[in-house]
């Protein structure tokens, strides 16, 4: 069982291990924490660690092939997402929304070299729940 103090672990699975660690690293800040190419890396970003498996690897292969994707996607937090839009679009990384605002803030999904979603976030005003006087 995960413990409080060990990193929440997602597994993405990728065709191109290596274009992964490029595309995480890069562009979304997160430190290599285990190379093991063409089979497997191991990022991590805050709590985050993203488990990177291609297709030799073992959590690739324990996955059945008629599984279809869901509609899954890592969560990033960013402080300016329109300066990460553009810096992101400069870099002509594929975007598959637009942005959408709502109560808690704004985001955007961006898609990795295997077609995996990230949402990029940023968070609206923190709200005051005073009651009137």
């Amino acid at each position: 069982m995960t413990t409080p103090d060990q990193l929440a672990g997602v597994r993405y699975l990728v065709d191109d291990v290596r274009a992964s660690i490029d595309f995480y690293t890069t562009h979304l800040g997160f430190t290599l924490r285990l190379d093991a190419a063409p089979a497997f890396a191991d990022v991590v970003r805050g709590p985050l660690r993203l488990l990177l498996s291609g297709p030799t690897s073992s959590g690739a292969r324990a996955t059945p092939s008629d599984t279809p994707a869901g509609r899954n996607r890592i969560h990033l937090i960013v402080e300016d997402l329109d300066t990460t839009i553009d810096r992101l679009r400069k870099a002509e990384l594929p975007f598959r929304s637009d942005v959408v605002a709502g109560p808690g803030g704004r985001q955007i999904l961006l898609t990795d070299p295997a077609g995996n979603l990230v949402e990029l976030f940023e968070p609206g005003p923190t709200p005051t729940n005073r009651l009137p006087a």
